[in-house]
């Protein structure tokens, strides 16, 4: 018997492929990538970087406590940018959501992103000890 699940929230933007919002393994929760699209109209929330970051940071943490967890038992985040020069906002905007000690983290530079997003985050969540 498995003890995968599936974790799947309406406060987070559904799946754009074939693929799942998050899925628990365990007391770890991986987390698909997110773009900062808004759940209710599935369409992105603007072209300002650092208004899709905080939504990129909001839809984690939707789908972060549907798993009963919260952004502080993230592990580790992979974060994407259409453009290394938002670095430093990227930076300040995690700041607003998490506290130190911080996630293990990379930040990457891509050509682009989905629906044309600037910024996409993954993680990884572990519960308990």
């Amino acid at each position: 018997m498995s003890n995968k699940a599936v974790i799947d929230t309406d406060k987070a933007p559904a799946a754009i492929g074939p693929y799942s919002q998050a899925i628990k393994a365990g007391n770890t929760i991986y987390l698909s990538g997110q773009i900062p699209l808004d759940p209710a109209t599935m369409a992105l929330v603007s072209d300002d970087f650092e208004t899709q970051a905080r939504q990129v940071f909001t839809n984690l943490k939707s789908v972060c406590e549907e798993a009963a967890g919260s952004l502080g038992d993230l592990v580790k985040i992979n974060l994407y940018l259409v453009d290394l020069d938002n670095f430093a906002i990227v930076n300040r905007v995690m700041e607003e959501f998490l506290d130190s000690p911080f996630p293990a983290r990379a930040a990457v530079g891509v050509k682009a992103l989905p629906k044309g997003s600037q910024v996409e985050a993954e993680a990884i969540m572990v519960l308990g000890d």
